[in-house]
């Protein structure tokens, strides 16, 4: 018989872990950090650095799975479905002899995230590359990856077999990023298969029921905006999201402005190029790169030859800043801008909203404001909308549906009538 167990991720969003078990095999999905504190208000990743793995479980940073960040009967395998933190931030804690089956789009943005963001690098012998449609095995486990879109490149939800049942594991989805087939296709694969529980993800459960702009919606609107902006302008946003990487890309082609990387987004389109609509940096395709001081001064040089030949000067960009639509980040208010933007300067925001709350977001905004420039959230989600949820789940048809990843997990009761709300640590059993 197959167990289920959400040691965390019942009624949260982030912090992710799922442990799979017969009475021979235990797998993991995921083995993330809490994505918000008690309080709702952003976790602060700095708070574990240093930490020992014993004071960080019981402080609840890190779920109590014995075997898996402690000793305790064997885990076989950690079924990692994407690179974000909230789904993979913990992999450094847990014991380095599982090994960890992941997409190669999730393993490069892990390693851009290791050399960039200071994220843990992991032993690159515990990665075993899984492909989409190609099943693998795993003791009584046998799991199909299937790709997925999501604001992370490589993500992967699984079909788990074991004991004749099938359980989905949906991952973080949606269907309004650059390719929306990715859903239909999935739906197509499984949804004529019985599928006993189905773990499904419901960030938007809770918040704003509105159906929120696609990927396609939102790069329209960030051309109108570079469109109108009188001088430089800067983009926020994460490079690991390729997605929005492309958009940003295309809308500088499109308004005919250069578009200025910074060596972390600009390593991210190195790795890539082969595989998204986007090239590998070079002038001749409307992309330079420029070297900020943070990563300058955290000895992240290495890639200044690989780039040599398009590299970009702050004073190229003062000269012209209305010809130049640059990747940003906070900290270059003061390390490379001396606390002086260019006047009218106007920033994009596409980052979720709650780090807005943060010191440095707030102290951009308002310097914007004493150089006559602007600050505009310009996002859309990376997790599916309410209204995909229903089709979603009505399309595949499971037995069970078991909310993850949600903090309003009994809203499910009002669209489905197969909803099991659990409890982190409990456990179902597939019957």
């Amino acid at each position: 018989m197959m167990r289920l167990t959400v040691h965390r991720g019942t009624h949260e969003i982030g912090g992710s872990c799922i442990e799979l078990a017969t009475d021979s095999t235990r797998i993991i999905l995921d083995a993330g950090l809490p994505l918000v504190d008690a309080a709702r208000e952003p976790f602060d990743q700095r708070s574990i650095r240093g930490k020992p793995t014993e004071e960080l479980i019981a402080d609840g940073t890190a779920p109590k799975v014995p075997g898996l960040f402690t000793d305790g009967q064997k885990v076989d395998a950690i079924i990692l479905s994407h690179s974000h933190l909230d789904h993979s931030g913990l992999l450094h804690l847990t014991q380095p002899d599982i090994p960890i089956y992941a997409s190669s789009g999730t393993s490069k943005m892990m390693l851009a995230g290791a050399v960039f963001g200071q994220q843990k690098e992991l032993a690159r012998e515990r990665f075993r590359e899984v492909r989409s449609r190609q099943p693998f095995e795993v003791g009584d486990f046998r799991s199909t990856p299937y790709v997925v879109d999501h604001s992370s490149f490589g993500s992967l939800a699984f079909l788990v077999e074991a004991d004749g049942k099938r359980i989905l594991y949906s991952g973080d989805i949606r269907r309004h990023g650059r390719k929306p087939g990715m859903m239909r296709d999935l739906i197509r694969d499984v949804g004529t298969q019985q599928i006993d529980v189905l773990l499904m993800e419901g960030t938007h459960f809770g918040g704003n029921r509105t159906k929120g702009k696609t990927e396609y919606e939102l790069e329209e609107e960030i051309v109108e905006l570079v469109s109108s902006a009188p001088a430089l302008v800067l983009a926020c946003f994460s490079p690991l999201d390729v997605d929005r990487l492309v958009t940003y890309y295309r809308s500088a082609r499109r308004t005919g402005r250069v578009f200025v990387t910074d060596a972390y987004a600009a390593f991210v389109m190195h790795l890539v190029s082969g595989e998204a609509a986007i090239p590998t940096p070079n002038r001749n395709a409307g992309v330079r790169v420029y070297f900020n001081r943070h990563f300058v001064n955290r000895g992240i040089t290495s890639l200044q030859d690989c780039f040599a030949d398009n590299q970009i000067t702050l004073d190229d960009i003062r000269a012209e800043p209305e010809k130049q639509l640059m990747v940003f980040r906070p900290s270059m208010l003061e390390l490379d801008f001396n606390g002086e933007l260019p006047s009218q300067s106007r920033c994009l925001y596409s980052y979720w909203k709650g780090y807005l709350e943060r010191a440095d977001w707030r102290k951009l905004q308002q310097h914007l404001a004493t150089v006559n420039g602007d600050f505009i959230p310009a996002h859309a989600s990376g997790h599916i909308y309410i209204d995909d949820i229903i089709e979603f789940v009505n399309a595949i048809g499971p037995k069970t549906v078991v909310p993850i990843h949600t903090f309003e997990p009994d809203q499910f009761h009002q669209h489905f009538p197969n909803v099991r709300v659990l409890n982190d640590g409990e456990i179902l059993d597939i019957r």
